[in-house]
């Protein structure tokens, strides 16, 4: 079984083939095209630059995935593509004529490839970015009669924590199934969520952001202080070096929401607490911008640790799964790392090679998910909003 996952949710354009084994997973070939370049000079995503960029590179990244995985085999003699083929093409690909003929050049080419399922990211994320991924994934499988397996983007970044590499560098993965209820911990560019589940892929939200997602907060406030996108690993790397300086930090942010007896999360105002100091400030030099990193980086990190901590004394939870973009944030890992030891709860971290988007935790998470049957069918619709609590 090859199945050939799709990621195309904001601006990674991202593919791989994966192979289930008995421990988890074998990475046949994974490939990623990265638009950071692109919209560096926004100052974040651009939908439709991101949706030109998914467009022109798509095949190229599905042609070389499955040439990596030895299944992109010349045909010895060209055939034609029926017509209803290119119709059932035309129909799902719509106006993209750049991968409808590509498509058309691959059938006619190429042998069939040995993929037994297509999983593809049907939602959260930019719809103008998703359509494009969903929409080649479904005419490949319609193409050669595979069957679609629609993945949700968060679930994907759950996953994404429970895999386990052999061995530094190995292409083995083990993916680890922890006892239920797990509480989930999602931050990232578009997401700050609590989400709680009681069995395999069933899914409550019991907090969220009520503004800004954290990964949102991290690259505003380093546009604000003159770091370029995306800044939360500018942020990062810059408060490491303050702290390792062993300096006391003069910059004091708010926690904001940190003793409600919710979980719900707001992160705007740290923003406009930035914006007012950077305002205040003659000039923004290094050292500025590395204690204000910091600040930040310990304001938010207090804020996510109390709200998850509670949230695990109070459900009586014992395994925390953190996931999304930030998650690669060294502060909050060390900070999860001891909060989880003082709770003698296992903690799932990604490999900080899956913490960014990517096809991997896709592909698992449908892969899974199908498993357990409960994969969504007759899928023909992005949803660019999608809750977990929804699939």
């Amino acid at each position: 079984m090859y199945i050939l996952g799709i990621e195309t949710s904001c601006d990674e354009t991202a593919l791989c083939i994966l192979q289930p084994t008995a421990q988890g997973y074998r990475v046949v070939s994974e490939l990623i095209n990265s638009q950071i370049s692109t919209h560096q000079e926004f100052g974040g995503v651009f939908p439709a630059l991101a949706k030109r960029e998914h467009i022109k590179n798509i095949y190229l990244l599905f042609a070389a995935s499955l040439h990596e995985a030895g299944q992109l085999i010349e045909r010895t003699e060209k055939i034609d593509i029926p017509e209803e083929k290119k119709q059932m093409l035309a129909r799902i690909l719509d106006k993209d004529e750049t991968n409808y003929f590509a498509l058309i050049s691959f059938y006619e080419r190429y042998e069939v490839p040995a993929i037994s399922h297509v999983a593809v990211t049907y939602g959260p994320g930019l719809e103008i970015a998703l359509w494009t991924g969903f929409n080649f994934a479904r005419a490949f499988a319609e193409l050669f009669d595979i069957p679609l397996l629609p993945s949700h983007h968060m679930e994907g970044h759950i996953f994404a924590s429970l895999l386990e590499r052999t061995e530094p560098g190995s292409k083995e993965l083990i993916l680890h199934k922890p006892a239920h209820p797990t509480l989930s911990l999602l931050i990232s560019g578009g997401h700050t969520e609590l989400v709680i589940s009681e069995k395999p892929h069933i899914y409550k939200k019991i907090g969220k952001t009520l503004d800004d997602a954290v990964g949102e907060a991290y690259d505003k406030s380093a546009r604000l202080v003159g770091l370029p996108y995306p800044g939360g690993p500018l942020i990062s790397k810059l408060a490491e070096s303050f702290k390792e300086k062993g300096l006391v930090n003069d910059i004091e942010l708010p926690r904001p929401m940190l003793y409600t007896k919710d979980y719900m999360f707001s992160f705007s105002g740290l923003k406009t607490a930035v914006r007012t100091l950077v305002q205040k400030q003659p000039e923004i030099t290094d050292e500025f911008k590395e204690k204000m990193s910091h600040a930040l980086e310990e304001a938010i990190g207090e804020v996510l640790v109390k709200k998850t901590k509670n949230a695990l004394e109070e459900f009586g939870i014992r395994n925390l799964i953190i996931g999304g973009g930030v998650s690669a944030n060294t502060h909050l890992r060390r900070e999860f790392t001891k909060v989880c030891q003082e709770l003698d709860v296992q903690l799932f971290l990604p490999d900080k090679a899956y913490t960014g988007d990517n096809a991997v935790m896709i592909t698992v998470a449908a892969h899974q998910r199908f498993l357990y049957g409960k994969i969504p069918v007759n899928q023909t619709v992005v949803k660019g909003n999608l809750s977990l609590e929804e699939i």
